[in-house]
């Protein structure tokens, strides 16, 4: 997959203040608030920032966590995973792995098989209906 190199400038231009900050700042949404938290039907979740296919509608489920949640990515190549230390915890922080925009968190606490749960903002992500 091609990268996306961006200046911060560049991305500002781009994106709102809000997807700045959570997309390349690693910042997080309040829980509940986003605008994709209760999407349901048919779908594609893409990044934000640069159109890469990350999540299919049917992966999503209502976690209780506040964020869209996914049990799998929707090819293994879509998302990157990071170790992350920040705040006091360990955590697996998932990054776009076209342009390395910050997503959210993947936990090991879902509802499927591989029991992950992919804890995303809405602010990272754009649904494209089927």
């Amino acid at each position: 997959m091609a990268k996306i190199t961006k200046t911060d400038d560049e991305w500002r231009k781009e994106l709102s203040p809000e997807q700045f900050y959570v997309l390349r700042q690693k910042g997080t949404e309040r829980p509940g608030t986003g605008e994709l938290l209760n999407s349901k039907g048919p779908g594609t979740f893409v990044c934000a920032g640069c159109g890469n296919a990350l999540f299919d509608a049917q992966t999503k489920y209502d976690s209780g966590s506040g964020w869209p949640s996914f049990t799998a990515p929707i090819e293994g190549q879509a998302v990157d995973e990071h170790r992350d230390t920040t705040l006091g915890m360990v955590r697996t922080e998932v990054t776009c792995a076209k342009c390395g925009g910050h997503l959210g968190h993947v936990f090991p606490d879902g509802p499927a098989e591989n029991g992950l749960r992919y804890c995303i903002n809405s602010l990272s992500l754009k649904k494209e209906a089927k």
